[in-house]
């Protein structure tokens, strides 16, 4: 295999393996994370909620934490999911038991939250379906996210979608609620990571014992089991939250 620029691309990395699992990490699910909690600039004594418990949304949880964020909620349905997101501190919210926005707002009295993280994209689901919404997570934002509150979007949109649940969607329109986002004064910063801006950070907080990202791995397997491993976790099934690969 030939890896363009690979000299640019390649990470130093202290000798032994002590944080090997850790390091594997920075390619892209921690970094990514992370860039949802800048995106959304969370900052200390804040509360963020955060759409999707899959790899970068634990990821941005978890990074909300290291920033020192006071409460964090996390909207999933996968039971894996949701008990791996109350092992690191932050607050899960099941949303095959009802709208996920009132169930943040009722354990807050009422009140919304400071910052939202969409880390989930347009292959969003309506809450009490099981058919594509592409701005479901969106409009759950523009309502949880308290006035003049920001909202970090990693997760993917895209141009064009062939399966796009309509005409719109396969154009990579969306109907949103931008008058209430205009209304609240909410402010939005999207985009796909630039992992070079993180790595060498966030590697260095793994080497000072300050960020174990490796919690999220549920299974290290050989790669010859490969296709199993992606076909279960594609499928959010027997717990397989992330895998490593070891040849």
């Amino acid at each position: 295999m030939r890896v363009p620029y690979a000299d640019f691309n390649a990470l130093k990395l202290p000798p032994g393996t002590e944080h090997e699992d850790d390091f594997a990490l920075l390619a892209d699910i921690f970094p990514t994370g992370y860039h949802g909690a800048e995106l959304a600039q969370v900052s200390p004594g804040e509360t963020v909620a955060i759409f999707g418990a899959g790899p970068v949304g634990v990821m941005a949880a978890y990074s909300c934490l290291l920033r020192g964020a006071a409460e964090v909620y996390v909207v999933d349905r996968v039971p894996e999911r949701l008990k791996k997101i109350e092992e690191i501190g932050a607050i899960p919210i099941d949303f095959s038991k009802g709208d996920p926005v009132e169930q943040i707002r009722e354990r807050r009295g009422g009140d919304g939250v400071d910052k939202g993280i969409d880390a989930v994209g347009y292959q969003a689901i309506q809450p009490g379906q099981d058919s594509e919404a592409p701005s479901a997570v969106l409009e759950a934002l523009i309502r949880v996210v308290n006035p003049t509150g920001m909202l970090g979007i990693p997760g993917l949109y895209v141009p064009t979608d062939p399966g796009g649940v309509d005409p719109h969607a396969r154009e990579g329109r969306l109907l949103i609620s931008f008058g209430k986002l205009f209304e609240k004064g909410l402010r939005l910063a999207t985009g796909q990571c630039n992992v070079k801006r993180y790595n060498r950070y966030l590697r260095d907080l793994i080497i000072a014992g300050r960020a174990k990202p490796s919690f999220i791995v549920s299974h290290r397997v050989p790669l010859d089991e490969a296709p199993v491993a992606y076909e279960k976790f594609d499928k959010r099934v027997e717990g397989y939250t992330k895998v490593i690969l070891k040849p």
